[in-house]
């Protein structure tokens, strides 16, 4: 035990030698904000006070939102005009002082709040006019450049927010002051940590607060910023927050900020940022948010808003925090439930046509389902398999000393692989090569079994196939004998490879990876059609069979948002293609087409229940069908919201826009029997 310790001691000392070395080190101090905004949400009118401190003497780029017009500037208190090109850049020239200043007011006209959009049209909306007010809330993210924003290098903030009496707003940071009188509310925030831009939301908020004891001893505060209509969730919502620092504070280490606040919007969002989460009202009401996505954007704290990925080799923090928060709590769930949720990313992967993913290392931020599968689910895969790899006890050693090392730090993937390979003593560049720079995922077959006997029992010779080039793979393999099962790793690392398993018993068969352990591509029996596969495959076609205009411009409404895109219709009458195919239609137009298919009709799952189902089948010709039924218009609309959440089912039933059953068809393992 005493050689162990000062082993890894030894690693970690040589890993925060390399990671001084290596680390991307934030600017310190390089840029400092002070701003006062002035928000009015009825006439979305904003008014504001930049004052910009460079501690370091270079060339600037500044850019202002379209909308904003400067109305005063300065340079260490000499008045300058700014002259801008189309997408408003100022060159700031070289002050010949340090620090200097340059102090900047501006005014302008925010666009309108747009309640209607869904999830998918918040998270694409373009940048020109994301920076939206109204009476409900205001939003200026970052990216809409609402304040005059340096294009390079990371920033310190003071802000000052002014608004209306009624509304309550905020940024990043610790909140310093705030007072309300009847003349209106201000609240000043600072964040003293280096930050990639400042984020602002207001709007008509209740304040609940609360504080938990960091593992320091340090008061963090607590807070929810809710819309009225959901103020009675607040007290549910903080009190989940502290199980959550419980849990990610003694596996990674200290919450690196003061407090962190549940921000409410009326449109359904779903943004981490430092010190806060902003989600929608209707997301927030859901009853299973407090124990799922709530502990995913906690965890973006450490990763990703503490940690900041290197986006040009690669988002690594959404993979991490996926695998630490959603698949975390499955694991807690279950085995089981773990279980389904690895299997759940493997049919998402199956989903996808060839050529719709990219390499791990060019994700950046999702965009699409096609993004998500990969930087998401794959990702989080990869840290499950380096799991698997390193041993849990290193696994969880690495991400405590990649976080003592990286904090407030833009880090990219080969710093988590130095960590990992300093602190388990391994050689990782295979592993981290092939899953973070291939496309796709390896193609695994049990091609030949033989069984003999041997002086103790039996011996199994394996042979294992895959795919050129080849991955360097640990395959997990089960060995069914008289006595029980047997679990035997393989470490197969060429297209064709053979093993000799010497086993107590007689086998009977052999199933390939049977606990779903390897991101890799499943067999066609293994994978069941799921809804997804007619969402993000683009060479769906649908068929619309709804006889009245009014009717099929629903079904067309709800194929254009279950893939995201105008969709390829055809004639109901036309052939079935070998393509995935989505069939939407009125409960018997869809009998009758399915009838006439000499299809199977529907199946007992859904058959006979609720107002409206999906569920999926395999085409004549191999392709997944996913059909849409519904008793009447008014059921058909009401499922166009909720359905495209619910991509990795097989079936679902509705009653109204409520889902009341749903599953996935039973998988088929690789199983060989042996003779």
């Amino acid at each position: 035990m005493k050689r162990k310790t000062i082993k890894f001691c030894l690693y970690y000392f040589l890993f925060c030698i390399a990671s001084t070395a290596m680390a991307y080190s934030l600017p310190d101090s390089a840029i400092d904000y002070d701003i006062e905004v002035r928000i009015n949400p009825t006439t979305r009118v904003l008014e504001g006070r930049s004052v910009i401190t460079f501690n370091r003497t270079r060339e600037q780029t500044l850019i202002l939102g379209a909308q904003f017009e400067v109305t005063q500037a300065r340079i260490n208190g000499q008045p300058f005009d700014p002259e801008t090109d189309q997408s408003h850049m100022w060159q700031i020239p070289v002050a010949m002082l340090r620090p200097h200043q340059i102090e900047i007011h501006w005014r302008g006209e925010l666009h309108p709040l747009d309640e209607t959009l869904d999830h998918e049209q918040t998270l694409n909306r373009p940048i020109a006019v994301s920076a939206v007010s109204g009476e409900t809330g205001t939003y200026l993210p970052n990216a809409s450049y609402w304040y005059p924003r340096v294009m390079h290098g990371l920033v310190h903030y003071t802000v000052q927010i002014e608004l209306p009496s009624g509304q309550r707003g905020l940024v990043a940071g610790r909140l310093v002051e705030e007072e309300e009188t009847d003349s209106g509310y201000r609240a000043r925030f600072e964040f003293t940590h280096p930050a990639e831009g400042i984020d602002l939301m207001a709007g008509p908020y209740e304040i609940t607060t609360d504080s938990v004891t960091g593992i320091k001893g340090e008061l963090i505060q607590l807070r929810t910023y809710f819309h009225p209509e959901i103020s009675q969730l607040a007290d549910d919502y903080l009190e989940s927050v502290k199980r959550y620092f419980k849990l990610y504070e003694s596996w990674i280490g200290a919450y690196p900020f003061t407090e962190f606040s549940i921000v409410s919007s009326p449109t359904p969002t779903g943004f981490g940022m430092p010190t806060l989460t902003y989600l929608g009202i209707n997301v927030l009401q859901l009853p299973f948010i407090r124990d799922t996505s709530l502990g995913h954007e906690v965890l973006h704290n450490w990763w990703g808003n503490a940690v900041y990925p290197d986006y040009q080799s690669g988002n690594w923090s959404e993979g991490l925090t996926t695998f630490m928060a959603d698949y975390t709590y499955k694991e807690l769930e279950s085995d089981d439930a773990a279980r389904e949720m690895r299997l759940s990313w493997l049919r998402d992967f199956a989903a996808l046509e060839p050529g719709q993913d990219s390499p791990l290392a060019a994700f950046t931020s999702r965009t699409h389902g096609a993004s998500k599968i990969v930087g998401y689910n794959k990702s989080a895969m990869l840290f499950f398999m380096l799991r698997d790899l390193v041993g849990e006890e290193m696994f969880n050693r690495s991400l405590k000393g990649l976080w003592a090392m990286q904090r407030f730090k833009v880090t990219a993937w080969p710093h988590l692989q130095k960590a990992f390979e300093m602190i388990s003593a391994q050689n990782l560049q295979p592993f981290f090569d092939q899953w973070l720079n291939r496309t796709g995922a390896p193609n695994l077959t049990i091609t030949d079994v033989r069984q003999e006997q041997a002086d103790t029992g039996y011996r199994l010779n394996i042979t294992l196939t895959q795919d050129e080039p080849p991955y360097q793979l640990r395959v997990p393999v089960a060995v069914q004998t008289a006595t029980g099962e047997e679990t035997h790793i393989l470490d197969l690392k060429q297209s064709g490879q053979s093993f000799a398993l010497d086993i107590n018993g007689k086998a009977q068969s052999v199933v390939l990876d049977p606990d779903v352990r390897l991101f890799r591509q499943l067999a066609p029996d293994e994978a069941p059609p799921i809804l997804r596969e007619v969402m993000v495959n683009p060479t769906t076609v649908t068929f619309l069979l709804p006889d009245t205009d009014a009717t099929q411009q629903i079904a067309a409404t709800l194929a254009e948002k279950l893939q995201r895109r105008a969709p390829r219709i055809i004639a109901a009458n036309q052939p079935i293609p070998a393509t995935p195919t989505l069939i939407i239609g009125l409960q018997h137009e869809v009998d009758a087409w399915l009838s006439a298919k000499n299809l199977p009709s529907r199946p007992e799952a859904v058959n006979d229940k609720g107002s409206a189902q999906a569920w999926t089948l395999t085409g004549p010709d191999g392709g997944s069908l996913a059909i849409v039924s519904a008793q009447d218009a008014a059921s058909l609309e009401a499922i166009i919201r909720p359905l495209p959440h619910y991509g990795r089912q097989s079936y679902i039933v509705f009653n109204g826009r409520q889902a009341v059953d749903r599953g996935v068809w039973p998988i088929k393992v690789q199983r060989v029997a042996v003779e």
